[in-house]
């Protein structure tokens, strides 16, 4: 009984086959994946534990996404990496907009909140590496 409060339920009136339920975890893939289509995204961050996981192989799409379902909706907390020299803001405000867009389309469910946390900018170290390599 304690795992349907973890999952978002919706039914479509009395004519419906009966009642669609979508779990977090769904949410966090949609949003993970629509954030890193995004120009300017250099990485999702995640923990430790998602870092050994996609060592071995597997892919963690939900990876730097956390979905809490609140008494006031959706709620939607990014963790990315920027790649250096992009404008922040308006990197920000189009990842809100695809996953915003991405919910709706895949869901038909609205996020009340898309908070985006940049944690870091990324540089591009091969760049430089090039140019040292051969000024020697």
């Amino acid at each position: 009984m304690a795992e349907n409060q973890n999952l978002l339920q919706m039914s479509h009136g009395k004519d419906g086959l009966g009642k669609i339920e979508i779990a977090p975890e769904v949410i966090e893939v949609i949003a993970g994946i629509a954030a890193s289509e995004v120009e300017g995204v250099s990485q999702m961050r995640g923990n430790f534990a998602t870092g050994v996981v996609e060592r071995l192989g597997k892919k963690n799409h939900g990876k730097g996404v956390k979905v809490e379902l609140a008494e006031e909706g959706i709620i939607v907390d990014v963790y990315c990496i920027m790649k250096f020299g992009v404008a922040i803001p308006t990197v920000a405000q189009k990842i809100q907009d695809n996953i915003r867009q991405a919910l709706l389309n895949m869901t038909a469910l609205e996020a009340d909140e898309v908070n985006v946390h940049i944690v870091g900018v990324q540089f591009e170290n091969q760049k430089y590496e090039a140019e040292i390599e051969d000024e020697m």
